[in-house]
C-alpha cells in the first residue's frame, strides 16, 4: 500500500499541528516521522489511523482519499505506546479482538479465527503465551502481543506510536530489531513514530523530520546527516554542536581553528554545525576546557569542551593522551555544515 498525503493542515486552538505537509511512502517502505515533541509527529499518525481528520489537504492510501473515511474501514493497524491490551483478556482474546468485533457479514468463522490467532503467535515468536493475560508477561513480549493483534486484520498499512518508549534500553534494541526484521519478511507499509534518532535511522529506509507542523525534510538516514537540508535538521540529528561564525570581507571569523571560508558567499552571520567526529582534541595548552571525559573503545575518547563560551563536542584519536577534566585542550575543525543567514548551506573543511 502507498500513502500520498497533499498540503495537509490540523490546527487546534488556533494553532498549526500540522502546516501544509506533503510527502509520499511507497509501497513497502518503512518510513520514521522524527521531531521533537509537539512537531506534528503524532497528529499525523492519528490522521493517517482515522482517529482524527484534517482541516485541510488530501491524505490517499492505494490511491483512495481516505480524508474522512472512519478508521474501522481504512484496513490500518495501529501498535500504541503503552500497548493498550485488554487486561481482562488474555493474550488470544486480545489478538483475536479485531476479528471478533466485525459485523457479521465480513467476520470470520470461529475456527478460522482460532487459526488465524495460532499463526500469528507463531510469527511473532510467542505462542506459548497465548492463555496467560497481559499483567503476566514482560514489556517486551507485550509489545509482540500488540503488534500480533495489530496484525490480525490484515491491514494494508501499520502504524507504530512510539512503540518501544516503555521498554528498557536492552529490551528495546532487540525488540526494534525484530520489528524491523518481521517487516521484510510481510512487506507491510509501515510507519513509525519517534522522537529517538537513534531508532529512526536505525530502522526506516526514509525518515520524514518534522518541525513545528511542518516537514523540515524526507530523506534517506544517511541523506540527512550528510546533506541536511536546514539548519533543525543539521542540529537535530547526529550529535551537532552549534557555533555561531562570520563571514567578514570573505575570511571566516570562527572561535575555531581548521575551517575555510566557503567560495562566493556574501559576508553576513553563520551557524557552524560540528558532530563529534569532527572536531579533534589534543590534551595540552589551548583555547578549549574540558568539562567532561567519556572513555570508549576503540573510537577515541570522547570530550565534552567550552570554548570561548560555546559548548561542544570533540574526539581524542585512539592511542594519543586525554586532556584531564577542568584542564586546557588544543583542538582543531576538521569538517562542518555551515549555513548562511540567508539559508545557503555548503560543506567546510
Amino acid at each position: 500500500m502507498s500513502v500520498r498525503i497533499t498540503g495537509l493542515s490540523r490546527r487546534f486552538n488556533g494553532q498549526a499541528a500540522l502546516d501544509d505537509v506533503s510527502l509520499e511512502i511507497a509501497r513497502g517502505e518503512f518510513t520514521a516521522l522524527l521531531g521533537p515533541s509537539g512537531s506534528g509527529k503524532t497528529t499525523l499518525l492519528r490522521v493517517l489511523a482515522g482517529l482524527d481528520f484534517p482541516d485541510a489537504g488530501l491524505v490517499e492510501i492505494d490511491g483512495r482519499d481516505v480524508g474522512q473515511v472512519p478508521a474501522r474501514e481504512r484496513r490500518v493497524g495501529v501498535v500504541f505506546q503503552h500497548y493498550a491490551l485488554f487486561r481482562h483478556m488474555s493474550v488470544a482474546e486480545n489478538v483475536a479482538f479485531g476479528l471478533r468485533v466485525r459485523p457479521r457479514a465480513t467476520r470470520p468463522a470461529a475456527a478460522e479465527i482460532d487459526r488465524r490467532v495460532r499463526e500469528l503467535l507463531e510469527l511473532v515468536q510467542i505462542p506459548e503465551l497465548a492463555g496467560r493475560f497481559p499483567d503476566q508477561c514482560s514489556g517486551g513480549q507485550r509489545q509482540r502481543i500488540a503488534l500480533a493483534r495489530a496484525l490480525a486484520i490484515e491491514p494494508l498499512l501499520l502504524l507504530l506510536d512510539e512503540p518501544f518508549a516503555a521498554l528498557d534500553a536492552v529490551v528495546r534494541k532487540d525488540v526494534r530489531r525484530w520489528v524491523r526484521g518481521l517487516h521484510d519478511r510481510l512487506g507491510i507499509t509501515t510507519i513509525l513514530v519517534t522522537h529517538d534518532q537513534e531508532e529512526a535511522l536505525e530502522l526506516a529506509d526514509r525518515v520524514a523530520v518534522l518541525d513545528r507542523g511542518r516537514l523540515a525534510q524526507f530523506a534517506p538516514p544517511a541523506t540527512l546527516l550528510e546533506a541536511p537540508a536546514t539548519a533543525f535538521v543539521a542540529g537535530f540529528l547526529g550529535e551537532a554542536s552549534c557555533i555561531p561564525a562570520r563571514l567578514s570581507g570573505g575570511r571566516l571569523e570562527s572561535p575555531l581553528p581548521g575551517l575555510a571560508a566557503p567560495p562566493a558567499w556574501p559576508d553576513g552571520a553563520l551557524r557552524l554545525f560540528l558532530r563529534p567526529h569532527e572536531v579533534a582534541v589534543e590534551a595540552g595548552p589551548g583555547p578549549g576546557l574540558v568539562r567532561m571525559v567519556h572513555p570508549s573503545l576503540g573510537a577515541g575518547t570522547r570530550v565534552v569542551l567550552e570554548l570561548e563560551g560555546h559548548v561542544l563536542e570533540g574526539v581524542v584519536p585512539p592511542g594519543l593522551p586525554v586532556p584531564e577534566r577542568g584542564g586546557p585542550c588544543g583542538l582543531r575543525a576538521l569538517a562542518a555544515t555551515a549555513f548562511h543567514e540567508d539559508g545557503s548551506r555548503a560543506r567546510l573543511a
